[in-house]
C-alpha cells in the first residue's frame, strides 16, 4: 500500500515520531549538561511531547492521521516560532539556552516544511 508523501523515504507519521523523541531527548540532555534549574531548559521537551504522541496516534490511527498531523504541525511551527528568539540573543554568543533555540528555529522550520508539502501532496492526490 503507498504512505503517500515521504521524505528520504519515511512516512509523516514516522518522521514526527522521530523528531518529537529528538526534541525530548535534546531537552532532557540539555538540561543535565548545563545543570539548570529552569523548567525553559526543558522547553524542547515539552514541545517534543505532543509532536511524538501525535505521530504515535497518526500512525496507529489511519482514519484520523489527518487530525493528528494538523496537531503535529501546529506544535512543529511553535517550535520554529519559539526558536526566533535566538535572534535577540545571538550576540551573547552560541550557549546551551541560544543553542536550543537555534535548534527549535531550523529544526521547526525543516519539520513545519515537510508538512506542508505533505499536506499539499495529500490535497492534489486526494480523490475527493
Amino acid at each position: 500500500m503507498d504512505e503517500g508523501f515521504t521524505v528520504a523515504g519515511q512516512s509523516m507519521p514516522r518522521i514526527t515520531i522521530g523528531f518529537g523523541t529528538f526534541l525530548i531527548a535534546w531537552g532532557v540532555i540539555v538540561s543535565i549538561m548545563s545543570k539548570s534549574n529552569s523548567i525553559t531548559s526543558f522547553f524542547p521537551s515539552l514541545l517534543g511531547l505532543p509532536i511524538l504522541v501525535s505521530g504515535i496516534m497518526a500512525q496507529k490511527t489511519p482514519e484520523k492521521r489527518k487530525f493528528w498531523m494538523h496537531i503535529a504541525v501546529v506544535f512543529g511551527l511553535l517550535c520554529a516560532l519559539g526558536g526566533t528568539r535566538f535572534f535577540m540573543v545571538m550576540s551573547d554568543g552560541i550557549t546551551y539556552a541560544s543553542g536550543s533555540m537555534l535548534m527549535l528555529f531550523v529544526t521547526g522550520s525543516i519539520y513545519t516544511f515537510f508538512c506542508v508539502q505533505s499536506f499539499r501532496f495529500a490535497r492534489i492526490n486526494s480523490t475527493d
